[in-house]
């Protein structure tokens, strides 16, 4: 599943972290973070920082929804470990 910038921007809003914070746990710079989350669309860029990214906000427990209609979105696991 691809994502998009809002959905980086609002799943680290959600999570209550900074772009450094973010940055550090998916091992990119910062301002890598906040040129991801300037894309409003489905992300451009190297197909592996996209992946370290999504996987750091999932490990933090963040849910990326696909859009069906009503477009894309995240939400944060039942579970996750705060």
């Amino acid at each position: 599943m691809s994502i998009t910038g809002r959905q980086i921007r609002g799943a680290r809003s959600m999570l209550g972290k900074t772009q450094k914070e973010i940055a550090t746990a998916a091992g990119v710079s910062e301002p890598t973070i906040k040129r991801l989350e300037g894309q409003d669309e489905e992300l451009s860029g190297h197909t592996s920082t996209i992946a370290a990214v999504q996987r750091a906000l999932e490990s933090a427990g963040v849910i990326f929804i696909a859009g069906n209609g009503e477009g894309p979105g995240v939400r944060l696991r039942k579970d996750r470990q705060e």
